[in-house]
C-alpha cells in the first residue's frame, strides 16, 4: 500500500509526458500563431508566404511519421523517441534565427519530421499499454494533456509578443524540447520489448502499408480523422487573419479566443472518456463528424460578412468537436493492429498532417478573401470526413469481431 502513491505519481508523470508528445504539433504551430502578422511585417512578405511556413512544419510532422512508425516498430520505441526530442531542440533555435521566409520554411519542416517522431511512438506506446474500451479511454486522457497545448500555446505566445521578438517562441519551444527529453529518461520506459519488435526494411515497410490501405474499415477511419484535422487546420491557418485583420483584434485577444476553442477540445475529449463505457466509440465518433459538418457550414455562412459572436460561435463548435472525433477515430483504426501499431499510428499521422500541409494551398486558391476561403475549405474537408466516416469505416461494409468489440 505504502507504493500505492508512487505508482499514481509516476502513471500521472507518463501520462503528462505522452500527453506531451503527441502535442508536438500544436505546440509547434499555436504558439507562434499570434505572431503571423509580425512575421508577414517583419519578413516583408505576404500571407501566404508565410502560411507557408506552417504548411512545411505539417509536411515535416506528415513524412517523419511516416519513417518513424515502422523504425519504432523494428527499433522499439524509446532510442528514436531520445535522438528525435534532441533534433527538436536544435531544430528550434535555428528557427529562432532564420533570416527570411524561405529559410524559415525549411527549417520548419526539419522542425516537425522531429516532432513527428514524438507524436507517433506516443499512440504507438499507448497502444502497447490498452486494446478495446481501454484503449479509447487512455486516448481520451492523453487528449486532455494534448488539449491544453491549444489553449496555453496560443496566450504564451500573445504574452511573450508584449515583451520580445516572435523569434523568442521558437527559443522556448527549443526549451519545451529539452524538459520532455527529461521526462522521455525519467517516466517513459520501453513498451516493446525485443521479442515484439518486427525486422525491419524498406519492402517490409511498403507491405506493411500497403495491408493496411487494403483494410476498408482502417482507410474509413484514417479519412476520418485526417480530414477532420484539415478541418481543424483551415481554422488555424486562417484565423489569425480573419480575426486580426478583419475583426481587429489584438494577439492578445486572439489567443483568448484560440484558447478557449483548444478548452473546447478538452472538454469533448474528457466527455467522450466518460460516455465511452456507455456508448460505443463509433456512435460517438458518428455524432462528432456529424456536428462538425453542421458547424462548419455555420463558419463558411458566417464568416464572410456575419457578425463576430457568430463567427466566435461557429469556430467553437467545429474545433470542439475534433475532441470526440480523434480519440475514438484512432482508437478505431488501431484496434485490429496492434502488432504494427508503430506504422499504423505513422499512416494515421503522416495523412493528417500532409492534409493539413496542403489547407494553405488550398485557402489561396480562386483569390478569395481569408474568411470566404476558410468556410470554404472546412465545409468541404468535413463533408470528407463525413462521408468517411459513415461510408467507408460505416455500415455499407460488414465489421469484424475485433472492431465490433472496440466500436
Amino acid at each position: 500500500m505504502s507504493h500505492t502513491p508512487e505508482r499514481r505519481s509516476r502513471r500521472l508523470a507518463t501520462l503528462v509526458v505522452l500527453g506531451g508528445l503527441s502535442a508536438f504539433a500544436p505546440l509547434s504551430i499555436d504558439m507562434y500563431l499570434p505572431a503571423l502578422p509580425e512575421i508577414t511585417r517583419e519578413l516583408h512578405t505576404d500571407a501566404t508566404a508565410v502560411q507557408l511556413t506552417l504548411t512545411g512544419c505539417l509536411v515535416g510532422l506528415g513524412l517523419g511519421q511516416a519513417l518513424a512508425g515502422p523504425l519504432s516498430d523494428t527499433l522499439g520505441r524509446r532510442r528514436p523517441l531520445l535522438v528525435s526530442l534532441v533534433l527538436y531542440a536544435v531544430a528550434s533555435v535555428l528557427c529562432a534565427l532564420a533570416p527570411t521566409v524561405p529559410t524559415l520554411v525549411v527549417l520548419r519542416v526539419a522542425q516537425g519530421l522531429a516532432g513527428a517522431v514524438g507524436i507517433v511512438v506516443a499512440r504507438a506506446v499507448i497502444r502497447d499499454l490498452r486494446s478495446g474500451r481501454a484503449l479509447a479511454r487512455l486516448f481520451a486522457m492523453v487528449m486532455m494533456v494534448n488539449g491544453l497545448a491549444p489553449i496555453l500555446a496560443p496566450v504564451i505566445g500573445a504574452q511573450l509578443l508584449r515583451v520580445a521578438s516572435w523569434r523568442v517562441l521558437f527559443l522556448v519551444l527549443s526549451v519545451l524540447g529539452a524538459l520532455l527529453l527529461v521526462g522521455v529518461l525519467v517516466w517513459l520506459p520501453e513498451s516493446l520489448p525485443p521479442e515484439r519488435r518486427r525486422p525491419g526494411s524498406i519492402t517490409r515497410t511498403l507491405r506493411t502499408f500497403a495491408s493496411l490501405a487494403r483494410d476498408r474499415r482502417f482507410t474509413g477511419y484514417l479519412l476520418t480523422v485526417g480530414f477532420s484535422f484539415g478541418t481543424m487546420f483551415a481554422y488555424i491557418s486562417a484565423s489569425p487573419f480573419v480575426l486580426q485583420n478583419q475583426h481587429h483584434l489584438s494577439a492578445q485577444q486572439f489567443s483568448l479566443v484560440f484558447g478557449t476553442n483548444g478548452l473546447g477540445i478538452v472538454a469533448c475529449s474528457q466527455l467522450s472518456g466518460l460516455l465511452v463505457d456507455r456508448i460505443r466509440p463509433r456512435t460517438i465518433l458518428r455524432t462528432g463528424v456529424a456536428i462538425q459538418t453542421c458547424a462548419a457550414a455555420g463558419v463558411l455562412l458566417a464568416a464572410p460578412h456575419g457578425p463576430l459572436w457568430a463567427v466566435l460561435l461557429t469556430l467553437f463548435v467545429s474545433v470542439a468537436t475534433f475532441g470526440l472525433v480523434t480519440p475514438n477515430a484512432t482508437a478505431l483504426a488501431l484496434a485490429e493492429h496492434g502488432t504494427q501499431a508503430g506504422t499504423a499510428s505513422a499512416a494515421l499521422g503522416t495523412f493528417q498532417f500532409l492534409v493539413g500541409g496542403l489547407v494553405p494551398v488550398w485557402l489561396g486558391i480562386g483569390g478569395m478573401s481569408q474568411s470566404l476561403a476558410m468556410g470554404v475549405v472546412m465545409v468541404a474537408l468535413a463533408a470528407g470526413s463525413l462521408l468517411a466516416c459513415f461510408g467507408v469505416a460505416g455500415s455499407w461494409f460488414g465489421r469484424s469481431r475485433l472492431a465490433e468489440s472496440a466500436g
